[in-house]
């Protein structure tokens, strides 16, 4: 079991959700801030932690982790009193899984072609850039349809049992409204950062990344 943790974040990142994990797991840890408005994350002495060059970035005493998925499932499986993943059940530890990948290599990249287009088209390619940012209300609409309808059981995505997915999913709800997506077209979600807003966990790693 890890003994010493440091994640490296930045506010309004999907790095929230592995603040949350570590807040949740009773884990002692410390939270590294990088400005990324000063470019922190390129700089020398974070590149040696993190090559990539992005949030989140753990380190623990066996090396760093890097990737929202592998970091949540590393804090629910070295903290597992705190009931972050069903480790006793196969299937549902893979529907976390699931879940999890789900809003890493679909939903978080809906989102991000709308402030980062210039990863997947030529930076001076305006029109296509312009594109690819008009179509994220719609990509993330069709996302958080299939959610709703589909994979958010209620009141947790797991149906009564909490998990990583529940903290993954409240931190990529707090982007609709700046992706101009009305929250409250679905109601499950709705309900669901509701709920997650007033845990008092929540408020405490939003107040700190505040600070």
């Amino acid at each position: 079991m890890a003994t010493s943790l440091n994640l490296y974040y930045a506010p309004g990142t999907c790095a929230l959700a592995s603040h949350l994990a570590l807040e949740y797991s009773g884990a002692p840890y410390q939270a590294t801030r990088l400005d990324f408005k000063q470019q922190q994350q390129r700089s020398p002495e974070f590149l040696r932690v993190n090559p990539k060059g992005r949030v989140p970035a753990l380190v623990t005493d066996r090396g760093v982790l890097t990737e929202t998925p592998a970091i949540l499932q590393f804090v629910a499986q070295s903290f597992p009193q705190a009931g972050l993943a069903p480790l006793d059940d196969a299937f549902l530890l893979a529907k976390v899984n699931e879940f999890n990948s789900y809003l890493s290599s679909t939903v978080h990249v809906n989102h991000a072609h709308k402030g980062r287009g210039y990863r997947w088209v030529e930076a001076d390619d305006s029109a296509s850039l312009q594109a690819m940012q008009k179509k994220v209300p719609q990509t993330m609409t069709e996302s958080f349809t299939l959610i709703e309808e589909k994979m958010l059981q209620g009141p947790w995505v797991l149906g009564e049992r909490f998990s990583t997915s529940d903290l993954y999913l409240y931190t990529i709800s707090r982007w609709l409204e700046g992706d101009s997506v009305d929250v409250q077209r679905f109601p499950k979600v709705a309900d669901h950062l509701r709920r997650m807003d007033a845990q008092p966990q929540v408020k405490k790693v939003l107040a700190s990344q505040q600070a």
